[in-house]
This record gives structure tokens, sequence and C-alpha cells, in this order.
């Protein structure tokens, strides 16, 4: 786990919960914060994400094999997301990352890292490549990409020297905090792999098909689940976006349960109150559960925005003559 955060120690700044509790959840002006992040004008610390390297020169080749991007001639300086699976299918890691030409570098989820490094270190086999946790000397900031020609907000993010976070507020602005940025990226669909996801969650559930898995590439870890699901079936439960009653000062935790008619149908992942949306949340819920269905979670009515079409499957299944 890393350190607190120096930005912490910033005038109004409030911790964040578990497993954010390292940064600033915000500083003390929630909703002019994700407006300022809007805008583009600030920066968003994310130095609680663990950072790994991966440097040899089989590096992309050897990810490329074991995950679910296409990751062979990566060229430098692109932004990439990742999965790691089981050979069921099932979500294990996710990590988003960049290559410099001689090294690859990855973040993960707070406390997440550990466990990555010790996986690709078990696969290396006669592979020329080497894994570190360099979480304790660099660190992650987010950025809004958004442009005047093109004002909607794209999540981004940079890597810091851990050591330069208190001097970047005089570079970037004063920062907004993680709530700034979990609304956007909640209004936005994008999941955070152990949150939003579970030991049960298969990509096609979480809106991952074509983001984090390339549909075009070779054989890897629990490909034939994706492909089947992908092909000829439905995902047995979707990712919704949900907007809560906004009449009740309540955001349901993650893990809460999600219901209809008194039955549980799903889970929430992460929710945040947005600016313009009011109250929303990430939440999972079972593939047959009517889209235009209100329903509960954590006891607070909530309607629901299709991210995954729970007839994801019959869309692209393929024409027999």
């Amino acid at each position: 786990m890393n350190d607190v955060s120096p930005l912490l120690s910033l005038p109004g700044a409030v911790g964040g919960d578990s497993p954010d509790d390292a940064v600033a959840a915000h500083y003390g002006s929630i909703v002019a914060e994700q407006r300022r992040l809007v805008e583009g004008h600030t920066f968003v610390d994310l130095s609680h994400r663990d950072v790994i390297t991966i440097s040899g020169p089989d590096r992309l080749t050897w990810l490329h094999s074991l995950t679910t991007q296409f990751l062979e001639g990566l060229l430098p300086g692109v932004h990439t997301d990742v999965l790691l699976l089981s050979p069921q299918g099932r979500i294990e890691h996710g990590f988003s990352g960049i290559d410099d030409g001689e090294t690859f570098w990855a973040h993960t989820e707070p406390g997440a890292g550990a466990a990555l490094v010790e996986f690709l270190d078990r696969m290396r086999f006669m592979m020329r490549v080497e894994v570190a946790d360099v979480s304790t000397q660099w660190a992650v900031i987010g950025l809004n990409r958004a442009t005047p020609d093109d004002p909607s907000p794209e999540l981004d993010w940079e890597l810091r020297p851990r050591a330069s976070l208190a001097e970047l507020p005089a570079e970037l602005g004063d920062p907004v905090g993680l709530w700034a940025w979990e609304a956007l990226r909640i209004e936005a669909g994008e999941v955070r792999v152990g949150l939003d996801t579970d030991y049960r969650s298969i990509p096609n559930e979480a809106g991952l098909l074509g983001v984090s898995v390339h549909l075009d590439k070779g054989c890897y870890r629990g490909q034939e689940t994706v492909a089947r699901v992908h092909t000829l079936g439905r995902p047995p439960r979707r990712l919704v976006r949900l907007h809560l009653d906004g009449s009740l000062n309540h955001l349901p935790p993650h893990g809460s349960e999600v219901t209809l008619d008194g039955k549980v149908v799903g889970v929430i992942g992460t929710s945040a109150r947005h600016h313009e949306l009011g109250p929303i949340a990430l939440a999972t819920v079972k593939r047959n559960v009517d889209p235009d269905a209100t329903l509960l979670a954590d006891g607070v009515a909530a309607s629901q925005e299709l991210i995954v079409d729970p007839e994801a499957g019959l869309h692209v299944r393929p024409v027999l003559s």
C-alpha cells in the first residue's frame, strides 16, 4: 500500500474511503471541483494506485501472449488497457499501461500491484523480461484531455516521480479530489476492476470488449469463454448505470444489493454524485432484468441506463445459409 499522499496536507483536503484513503476525496468544494475537471484546468491525485514496470526485449511479445490486448508492436506513447483472465475467462487482473520503447509502464488498483507482479513473475519462464513494483518511486495523476473542439471529458493519466507530487499544484494548478474523477468515470461507464467487477466477472459483462479486450488477436488464457459468449451467447450478467433517487441523501456503498420486487438481482460496484446527473452508480445485474424496471439499490429507487446490451451476443451471431 502506498503512503498517504502529500497532497492530503493541502487546505480543505478530506481523505477518501478504503481503498482510496491515501488520497483526497475532495478539497471542500465538490461541485466546483467537478466543473474544474470538466474544463480541464486541474489534475486529480491518483497516487494511491500501484505502479509496475515490465522491461526487457521480449516484454511486448510476452504480454501479448498472456493478456486480452494486442500488444505486439505497440508504439511508444500509446495508452492501452489490459486484462489478465483465468482459464475460465474470469477477470483476475486489470491494468492500464504505456510503452516507452524500452519499458512497459502499468498502473493498477490500490493494493493489487503485488499480486500482479507475483503472477507475471510466475509466467516469465525463459522470456527476457523483468517485472518490478515501482510504486514507491512513481505516482499516477489523472487529467481531462478535452479540447475546445471536443469539450466532452476524456479521462487520461500520466506517471510522475512520486517525489514531485507536492510540486504539482505550482505546475498544473490546485488539484481536485477523487470524487470528481469518479463521477466522470461512472458517467463514462468505465469500470474499476475489483470494485465494479467481482470474482465471477467476464469481460463481456463489464463492457470491456473492444476496450481492454482485442477481438482480433490470437490465443490467450480465457479467450474461449470470451469468444463463445461474444459470438454465440448472451452475457449472464450486464453492467448498467443507475440513476438514483436524488431526494435521498444516501449513496449505496460498494457491495450493496440491487433488488427488484424483493429479489436480489445485482450488486453495486461504485457510486458518486455527479454535478449534472445527480447520484449515479455502476451495478452488475442479471441479464434478464427488464431494462425498463425501476430497481432498488440499498433501498434507493434507481432507473437503468444500458451499458451492456442484454442481447449483445445476438447482434454478432453469424448468419447461417
